[in-house]
């Protein structure tokens, strides 16, 4: 037991130092040459993750049974390489804030975030883990939407100090997900301003809402806010076209129900959602986060 935080410090300080190095090198090589070589980096160590790639063929074996043992083995090496192209980007991502951003950013739908940044009446924009997800802060922050973006915290302080850093003006508005967290939410809903939210996590306390035909554990909080502040909510989906080139779209606002059971309709809200996102990625499964534990087995 005496031995634990010491160790733990240690551990916190090495992945610290380790992901400066990582962040730093790719931080000065160009754009697309450090994507290219996180994609060709992630396809050789991911499949390497017994763990993970096991995990990540079982969830997609079971919500695509659609698709042959092929297509799967290429759907499995064609996200590792996503990913790993992903984790090279991160050091761009303040960067694709300004106007270079237009030259890899394609956004549709922006008439939805002129309209709500010109609102200032509140709203919530969700999307998942889908495509280079970062980019939907680094989009909304573009239009100067007041949106605050709720994030899980990673348990390295370090760490968290430096992706928020990393994010740049986009980072700004960071609610970690919490009590603490949960009274900024509060507070920032009710002055106007916008949240964003990634709503594909498994939440263990959360409620059972059909993903892909098997019920999932789903945070029920976008449809609560919703429903208690009449807010509107807008899909909004990330797409890696080629290479660093990537397609977001801003959707019209959902329609949501309204009626005397407020269960139900947060039952049916969170559906809705979960239903949004599966046709995302049955589009393109090879830009979903696999590996993550979405279901109870």
């Amino acid at each position: 037991m005496a031995n634990r935080k010491p160790n733990r410090k240690l551990r916190h300080w090495l992945e610290n130092t380790v992901a400066r190095v990582l962040f730093g090198v790719f931080g000065v090589l160009p754009l697309p040459v450090a994507s290219a070589i996180g994609g060709w980096l992630g396809g050789i160590i991911g499949p390497r993750l017994k763990r993970l790639q096991a995990r990540a063929r079982h969830n997609m074996t079971r919500a695509l049974p659609e698709l042959s043992p092929d297509e799967i083995e290429r759907n499995l090496k064609a996200m590792w390489r996503h990913l790993g192209r992903m984790a090279a980007e991160f050091p761009h991502i303040a960067r694709l804030q300004g106007p270079r951003g237009s030259k890899h950013i394609e956004i549709v739908g922006a008439e939805h975030l002129k309209a709500a940044r010109d609102a200032k009446s509140g709203g919530i924009f969700f999307s998942g883990h889908i495509g280079n997800w970062e980019l939907s802060a680094t989009s909304i922050a573009r239009y100067d939407v007041n949106a605050a973006f709720i994030y899980r915290a990673p348990n390295n302080p370090a760490i968290d100090r430096l992706i928020r850093r990393m994010r740049g003006v986009a980072a700004e508005l960071f609610f970690p997900k919490g009590p603490a967290g949960a009274r900024d939410i509060v507070r920032h809903i009710k002055g106007g301003g916008y949240l964003a939210m990634l709503m594909d996590q498994k939440m263990n306390d959360g409620i059972a809402v059909p993903f892909f035909g098997r019920d999932a554990m789903t945070a029920p909080s976008l449809a609560e806010i919703a429903l208690k502040y009449d807010c509107p909510v807008w899909p909004m989906r990330i797409e890696r076209l080629r290479g660093t080139n990537f397609r977001v779209t801003v959707f019209p606002p959902m329609d949501l129900p309204r009626t005397d059971d407020r269960k139900a309709d947060v039952v049916e809200i969170m559906r809705r959602v979960n239903t949004t996102m599966e046709g995302w990625i049955r589009e393109r499964p090879d830009q979903w986060l696999w590996p993550h534990r979405r279901w109870p087995d």
